[in-house]
């Protein structure tokens, strides 16, 4: 992106040089000519005597030189004087210029006005300096002829000393050193100056004497200030103009310190610094000490409620609590509760006269009503379940006929309601589409020792990078049959060369000229002379910025740079499908192969490093992302199937284990997930939505670490029922036991996923959609196919037939044991969740540290979260093998030039009864609070605004195009047609070294003349037939301000000539953006620059850059992703009170949910994960995913008898295991597969953060919440049922 600026710049930077070097050569020459008094007769130096006069002879490459003799100041005609009034009012009466003389000095100024007719109190001044040189009257007093050459029969002055006061010197640099040359989004002074940073900088550029055939003065020019005093001499010290005088005002742009500019300050945009306070030597955020005065009174606040339990707790009257019962016939019964070792959750059927039940919700009773029926259908009727549900699914795969991924950025990271997406599009279509950018960057490789790079330029690397430019050339790709070349795709802004932004320009791309020019020494020179020599402009004929060539240079020491930046700029279009994308694509390509199979080894063998990408690189290598990981998933398959065989079956026996597996159920259990996960997919893809990469690689690891966690514990509920029940009451009596339970996690689970589709990027969108689909249709599956497999699986092992083969039987000793003993024995998790870790957590003291380390976290991670910084690091979404990876490295270490940035403009109006050319102009009299003024004020503060420079306006330049004072460039015909610049074709033969007015142009005249303008500007009807004009004319010499090459592409014509402009634009650059908040912040910083100058100047103004589109997203991902938080969490907690009816249970579910989210994203912080659409969705369906590690722990409390102590101990001894090894194992298994990925943002955003979150909800739901809920937790369901009839206990 940066390097593109490059391209535009230098092609009329060119232009502008050609001026300057010209001008100087020219007007110097006819100065110092003029200035020739060695062989003055009588008084040499003294009022109305010259010093030179008239031209006595012509170097070899044409410059003329002025005659070296002294002779009193001449009256010139009324023609001629009226002639030089009109260009140097300040001399009157005698002269010591001939017409010729003159007519060299006219032509010679002509070059320079378009630089400094914006501001005309530096141009007066810039005049006065070579009228005084060329005609004053007293033209000895201030030159003294100091060489003299013989040219044929006659004397040359062959060197002067030209005495100008420190003043003039001080004051024509003060007025000029600011004024914009916006052409090339610089200022003017790099090309009459050379870049001085001062006078004397600009005195020795102007004296320099210049070799042949080279623009510059025809001999050295000496400037001093003070003569001696014996030589009667007098500095010249012609009254100056400041640019902020206001009879000769010049805009802010030109002149930042006029009255009228620094009335209003720059504005700056302070970067949201966040509140700090000094504590001692410390400076402490005030959130963090907000957050730790928070906890500390939090904790004392529990301590002292804590203290005050204790003591109540120790009145034995208040140890013993009863619960109601409730008794069918209306018969209220209370008894004291009893630890019951049977399961507190059981309905059992045949029950003794008073027995326990549960007292669910209205929603709860219906769900355990219809599991209760469900299951007996399923257990009578497995076969069928099984074939009707997978047929239904399989309906759904069919879908997959249509099955698309997507692989292209804009449709991946960008949404279609956009406003970026909107602005580029607009930008596209009444503009020009942003050309393609293939770029190299070959560099040295850093000493092992100090870790310093050497140098990159020298002799032999440029022989090399040559070589290496001319296999780039010689690139041929097939395109239907014909060969494409970088020739035939590069953008050539004057259509001939390619604009190819590269060292070699210097020497014209052509490897003859290195040797011919000087090699080394002359890349050294150009360096420093690339806007000003002629010898330095690039083969395109415009200068090329060596800081857009190197890189890995500090400030401007170029000559220390470690690394060659190539560019090839290309021709882009809005039809993606179009002959000329598919054709840049196919030479793209084939760039790409060839660096890979012959530049590398090349630049290896050279001991360099080469770097490398093309326009279509990223998408091509997101596509071979799709195969990259495909071992890693198959081995993840493998790995979660062979732990859910593991899980799901008994305690092996050595003698019985082939029938008590369970690996057929593991591996029906993953064909589910893998069924769920392809109709979720088929579905889409059938109603037209394209897959991306992500769901292809991660859905199935959500989906089996969601769906395995099911699956166990609908298994461990069938093993948990007594061996006496048959295995249609086991079935029923299971999915009444957790089917509310695994309904809520699901719900809850599916609503969470679902809510990321409100996120605007469609990748994340589609992900969340995919998502919630696939864990709904498996949570279908599990309810359905998957019970009707448990049914099998266990009718198989009662008939005793041996897994994965279920065709034989075998008779073993050991079956009826197992059936009788190992089905009610509980395992060794259980027993350590029972025995051990549950009686850990009853210590008062332990909950007193489990609560303050966990609030403690919870409220560091809050203070945490400020840290988090938006973005999305590019080569993170990339393969870790990918090239791109070190392309993306070399970026950020050798790039010196920002993005470029547009300020388009909607329906300019340019009728003279507007006021918009004088809002958006930034010339003289133009508003000081103009969109161009405000843009150059901005730029004054790059730190706060992001923008680099003044914009390159082609207003601006055409205001001054049309103007008088330029009248080399606004011309007709005498039929009214336009005439070209005296440089140019048809006025100057192409091979013509020097043009002249002759021929068909003799008889061109200025467009027009002041008394034709009002106030300077056009009419309507002068800007509507001039603006072509200006559009097509080719920048020369002549007049540097043609608009062919700068701003073809900046103004939409089409409409025009009703008065209104729809669309254009103004070009600028933003600083070097090396850090994904720096792209966010100056895309921030620029649209509140252009919303605020909208408003106050009441026109449509939007900012416009290519990587805009990518991060608008950011703008407001903090306020995405609480809200969509919020919505989860909301939703979450709305199902849960809907299906429980219980406020309390609720809120603490929400309270830990809340935790688990705020913990996640402390540890992003820790971790330096970014804040993008995929944490955010991450963030929301960690929402989903921690539900079940809440939900069936506080159910297993709610529905167990006796004090919140002994509920506890019971909800770990019965759901703790589940949890840990159903939940927390099988997620934990599915997502550490996903470190071995080859793609960084999977083992970034869904290894670290999944491993975060499996952690964090594994500690907060068997850590925290039984301690919350032994301390806060809701009353108990369970409930005392005494019955009077038989039919009782079915109704209860």
């Amino acid at each position: 992106m940066d390097f593109r600026l490059v391209f535009i710049t230098s092609i009329l930077l060119l232009q502008v040089f050609l001026i300057l070097s010209m001008v100087e050569a020219e007007d110097l020459t006819t100065r110092l000519l003029l200035t020739s008094n060695v062989e003055i007769q009588g008084r040499r130096h003294s009022e109305g005597y010259c010093a030179m006069y008239d031209i006595c002879g012509k170097r070899s490459d044409g410059k003329v030189l002025n005659c070296p003799f002294g002779s009193p100041a001449v009256k010139p005609d009324d023609l001629l004087s009226s002639k030089i009034e009109s260009l140097c009012p300040t001399i009157t009466g005698n002269v010591c210029c001939t017409e010729t003389q003159f007519g060299t000095l006219r032509s010679s100024v002509q070059q320079a006005i378009p630089f400094l007719v914006g501001c005309p109190a530096c141009l007066r001044n810039f005049l006065n300096l070579f009228c005084e040189l060329t005609c004053s009257p007293n033209q000895s007093l201030f030159i003294n002829v100091t060489s003299v050459a013989q040219v044929g029969d006659n004397k040359t002055v062959d060197g002067i000393d030209f005495y100008v006061t420190d003043t003039f010197g001080q004051g024509l640099y003060e007025s000029c050193k600011d004024v914009k040359f916006g052409t090339a989004n610089t200022r003017a002074i790099n090309f009459i100056g050379a870049g001085a940073q001062n006078f004397k900088e600009w005195f020795a550029f102007i004296g320099r004497k210049a070799s042949p055939n080279l623009p510059g003065s025809p001999y050295p020019i000496t400037f001093r200030p003070n003569p001696t005093k014996s030589s009667d001499m007098k500095p010249m010290n012609v009254s100056t103009y400041s640019c902020s005088d206001i009879s000769l005002g010049c805009s802010c742009g030109d002149c930042p310190s006029s009255s009228e500019c620094t009335k209003t300050a720059p504005p700056i945009t302070h970067k949201r610094d966040s509140c700090s306070i000094r504590v001692g030597s410390l400076m402490v955020k005030c959130i963090d000490l907000i957050l730790a005065v928070l906890y500390i009174i939090l904790i004392s606040v529990f301590l002292g409620w804590g203290l005050c339990h204790r003591m109540r707790e120790r009145n034995p009257g208040s140890r013993t609590k009863s619960v109601p019962s409730v008794v069918t016939g209306g018969v209220l019964h209370s008894v004291n509760t009893q630890k019951d070792e049977n399961l507190p959750m059981q309905m059992l059927e045949d029950a003794p006269q008073i027995r326990k039940g549960v007292q669910l919700s209205a929603v709860q009773g219906y769900m355990s009503n219809f599991y209760r029926i469900y299951g007996s259908y399923v257990a009578r009727n497995p076969k069928m379940v099984l074939f009707s549900s997978l047929a239904i699914f399989l309906l759904l795969c069919l879908g997959l006929i249509r099955f698309k991924v997507e692989t292209r950025p804009e449709k991946l990271w960008v949404g279609p309601g956009s406003k970026a997406a909107q602005e580029k599009q607009f930008f596209d279509s009444h503009l020009a589409p942003f050309y393609r950018i293939e770029q190299l960057i070959l560099a040295t490789i850093p000493d092992p020792v100090n870790g310093m790079s050497p140098k990159i330029v020298s002799e032999d690397n440029i022989k090399f990078l040559f070589e290496i430019q001319k296999k780039v050339d010689a690139i041929r790709a097939n395109y239907s049959g014909l060969m494409v070349s970088l020739d035939d795709i590069c953008m050539k802004p004057l259509g001939e060369e390619c604009a190819t932004q590269s060292v070699l320009q210097y020497f014209k791309m052509d490897p003859k000229f290195f040797d011919n020019y000087g090699g080394v020494e002359h890349l050294n020179y150009c360096f420093e002379h690339y806007s000003s020599a002629d010898e330095c402009m690039s083969a395109f004929k415009g200068p090329v910025d060596p800081s857009t060539v190197l890189g890995g240079f500090s400030g401007s020491n170029y000559s220390e740079a470690s690394g060659f930046v190539i560019t090839y700029p290309v021709n882009n279009a809005i039809d993606e499908g179009g002959n000329e994308i598919v054709k840049a694509v196919a030479w793209e390509k084939a760039y790409i192969q060839l660096v890979k199979d012959e530049l590398l080894p090349m630049v290896r063998s050279k001991n360099l490093t080469l770097s490398f990408s093309s326009e279509s690189s990223i998408e091509e290598e997101l596509k071979r992302e799709s195969t990259a990981d495909a071992i890693t998933i198959l081995i993840s398959y493998l790995v979660m199937f062979a732990y859910i065989s593991l899980t799901l079956g008994d305690i092996p026996h050595p003698s019985s284990f082939y029938v008590s597996s369970k690996v057929l159920l593991g591996l029906s259990g993953v064909i589910l997930v893998m069924l769920s996960v392809l109709g979720s997919v088929g579905f889409f893809s059938a109603v037209g939505v394209k897959s991306t990469l992500i769901i292809m690689e991660v859905i199935p690891f959500l989906v089996l670490a969601v769906g395995v966690d099911n699956m166990c514990i609908l298994v461990h509920a069938v093993k948990r029922q007594q061996v006496e029940l048959p295995l249609e009451g086991r079935i029923s009596n299971a999915l009444v036991e957790v089917g509310p339970s695994i309904t809520l996690a699901s719900v809850a689970e599916v609503l969470a996923f679902a809510v990321g589709s409100f996120i605007p990027m469609p990748a994340c969108r589609v992900f969340s959609m995919f998502a919630a689909l696939a864990v709904l249709l498996d949570f279908l599956l599990q309810v359905t196919a998957f019970v009707a497999l448990i049914v099998l699986d266990f009718l198989r092992v009662e008939e005793k037939r041996v897994d994965c083969f279920p065709c034989i039987k075998v008779s073993s000793m050991h079956a009826d044991n197992d059936k009788g003993t190992d089905q009610r024995k509980p395992g060794l998790l259980a027993r350590y969740m029972k025995e051990v870790h549950a009686p850990i957590l009853s210590i008062w003291g332990v909950k007193i540290v489990v609560i303050a380390i966990f609030v403690a976290f919870a409220l560091a991670s809050i203070a945490l979260c400020t840290r988090i910084e938006p973005g999305l690091e590019q080569k993170i979404v990339l393969p870790r093998d990918s090239y791109l990876q070190g392309y993306f490295n070399n970026i950020s270490e050798y790039l010196r030039i920002g993005p470029p940035l547009y300020f388009v403009v909607k329906n300019y109006n340019y009728s003279s009864e507007s006021r918009h050319t004088n809002l958006l102009c930034s010339i003289s009299q133009c508003n000081s609070d103009s969109l161009l003024n405000e843009i150059a004020r901005a730029s004054l503060v790059p730190q706060s605004s992001y923008i680099a420079k003044p914009a390159a306006s082609w207003l601006d330049d055409f205001l001054v195009w049309i103007s008088p004072e330029a009248f080399g460039c606004c011309r007709k015909f005498i039929n009214g047609g336009y005439c070209p610049p005296d440089d140019q074709p048809p006025c100057c033969a192409p091979d013509e070294v020097s043009c002249h007015a002759v021929g068909v142009c003799k008889d061109c005249t200025t467009c027009f003349h002041h008394s034709d303008l009002h106030n300077d500007r056009p009419s309507t009807t002068q800007f509507r037939e001039k603006l072509p004009w200006f559009l097509n004319a080719l920048p020369s010499a002549d007049c540097a301000k043609g608009g062919h090459a700068a701003y073809t592409s900046s103004v939409e014509l089409k409409g025009y000539e009703n008065g209104i402009i729809q669309a254009s634009s103004f070009r600028t650059y933003h600083t070097p953006l090396n850090k994904q908040i720096d792209y966010v912040n100056s895309m921030r910083a620029a649209r509140e620059f252009s919303s605020r100058i909208s408003d106050s100047l009441k026109i449509d103004i939007l900012p416009y850059s290519v990587f805009y589109m990518f991060f608008e997203q950011y703008l407001d991902i903090w306020k995405t992703a609480l809200i969509n938080l919020a919505i989860a969490i909301g939703a979450v907690f709305i199902v849960c009170l809907v299906i429980t009816c219980s406020l309390w249970s609720s809120a603490i579910i929400l309270l830990v949910l809340a935790m688990i989210v705020i913990d996640i994203m402390g540890v992003m912080a820790i971790l330096n994960i970014q804040l993008n659409a995929v944490s955010v969705v991450n963030l929301v369906m960690s929402v989903g995913i921690a539900v079940e590690f809440c939900v069936h722990m506080t159910h297993a409390f709610t529905v167990t008898s006796g004090d919140k102590e002994q509920r506890a101990k019971e909800a770990l001894g019965t759901m703790g295991a589940s949890v840990f090894s159903g939940i927390t194992l099988t997620k934990l298994v599915g997502v550490i597969v996903l470190c071995f990925s080859r793609t960084e943002v999977f083992v970034i955003y869904y290894f670290q953060m999944y491993l975060a979150l499996v952690l964090l909800g594994f500690l907060h739901g068997l850590v925290f919440l039984p301690v919350v809920l032994s301390i806060f937790g809701p009353p108990s369901r369970c409930v005392v049922l005494v019955e009077q009839t038989e039919d009782q206990s079915s109704t209860s």
